[in-house]
């Protein structure tokens, strides 16, 4: 069978940069211009068409849109516009040319610390934020001294797009964030995940959070959400540094941090960047993963973790009388349910869990919380 090769995209902030040299361009030659070449940050060379031309004597703009090759980007199909304009320099120095880059409609501006970007400004980082600088100071190198030149880029409809991203948690408003290290965008990349996981855990720490809960997924995260809101964590947050039971401690909405299947990637994460306190919150199927070792919760092993299980279960007295449930099981969730949630099974493998977590990451202070699958607490601890 042949594998079809998966089709490479570009981020927005190529598209951003790709947009104002075309707009720059427009204004520098003072005529319509349909397609530039960008060299991206990696090196590459990659060419882009230009929509949406608009040109007077001293404003010029148009749009890219956004293709994100094969990857299930939300931004996929997104219009990243550019709009120049010249105004007399606001400098008094003589033939000081001034570059303002600033964001618009759809672009996030960023409200909580830990990213890369200061509080305050537009969310268009630091390296989007060079590569629109470097292009457009190469279309104007000898033109227009002791100008201003105002560089605004905007995404119509991110406003919307925002709501599908974490963004929001992560303190970015009103928009997307102009993004991209490399320019290109990699099919499916788990390198996508993990960085998304660093800057989570930045915001978090950067708010303040004691402890991080890291999720399998959605429905986890909001079973966490609930019992952290209404139960005491018994790990208390700087805010408060309430413990024990019926204080009601709520742990900050940053806390929360969704892994997905890179829990290995999670917990290195945490203690590299000083985390004292973490919470891995996940159903029992994802959990029997990471019990049986894989840092990678993607893999299919189901039979084996199944076998794996079955034999927990035959060495534990408390569990014994399992062994015939896990046997005639086809699925971990198959385990639980029919167990009716055993509270001693929950135990088994949420201490796994804590086995695997010391393991990666032995100086963390864990505890484990396993969501059911009718949304409710099985066990934590």
């Amino acid at each position: 069978m042949t594998v079809k090769k998966l089709r490479y995209g570009y981020t927005t902030g190529a598209c951003a940069a790709a947009a104002a040299k075309g707009a720059a361009l427009m204004l520098r030659v003072q005529r319509l211009v349909s397609e530039v070449e960008l060299l991206l940050p990696g090196g590459e060379t990659a060419r882009f068409l230009l929509h949406g031309q608009e040109l007077t004597e001293n404003f010029a703009s148009c749009f890219v849109v956004k293709d994100a090759g094969d990857d299930p980007d939300v931004t996929n199909g997104a219009e990243v516009h550019a709009a120049v304009t010249l105004t007399p320099a606001l400098s008094q120095r003589e033939r000081e040319r001034e570059l303002i880059i600033e964001g618009s409609v759809g672009v996030g501006k960023v409200t909580k610390p830990g990213l890369a970007v200061p509080v305050g400004e537009w969310a268009i980082n630091p390296v989007p934020r060079r590569m629109i600088t470097e292009v457009v100071e190469e279309v104007f190198a000898s033109h227009f001294a002791r100008r201003t030149i105002h560089v605004r880029i905007s995404i119509p409809n991110g406003e919307d797009l925002a709501k599908r991203t974490l963004n929001a948690r992560l303190g970015i408003v009103g928009g997307l964030s102009i993004l991209g290290t490399t320019g290109i965008v990699k099919p499916i990349s788990a390198k996508a995940w993990t960085d998304t996981i660093d800057t989570a855990i930045d915001v978090a720490l950067a708010c303040g959070c004691m402890t991080i809960v890291l999720s399998t997924g959605r429905t986890s995260e909001l079973v966490a959400q609930a019992f952290f809101g209404t139960r005491d964590s018994g790990l208390g947050t700087r805010e408060t540094g309430e413990r024990g039971p019926g204080t009601g401690n709520v742990l900050q909405e940053e806390a929360f941090v969704m892994m997905g299947d890179h829990a290995g990637y999670a917990l290195g994460a945490c203690l590299r960047k000083g985390v004292s306190q973490v919470v891995i919150a996940g159903q029992f199927a994802k959990l029997l993963k990471i019990a049986c070792g894989h840092e990678q919760t993607h893999v299919s092993s189901s039979e084996l973790d199944l076998t794996m299980l079955a034999q927990w279960v035959l060495q534990e007295p408390r569990t014994l009388s399992l062994a015939p449930v896990v046997r005639q099981a086809n699925t971990a969730r198959q385990v639980l349910v029919a167990s009716g949630n055993d509270p001693e099974l929950a135990a088994l493998v949420c201490g796994k869990v804590l086995v695997f977590a010391k393991k990666l990451a032995p100086q963390l202070y864990g505890k484990v919380l396993l969501a059911g699958y009718a949304g409710e607490v099985v066990y934590f601890g």
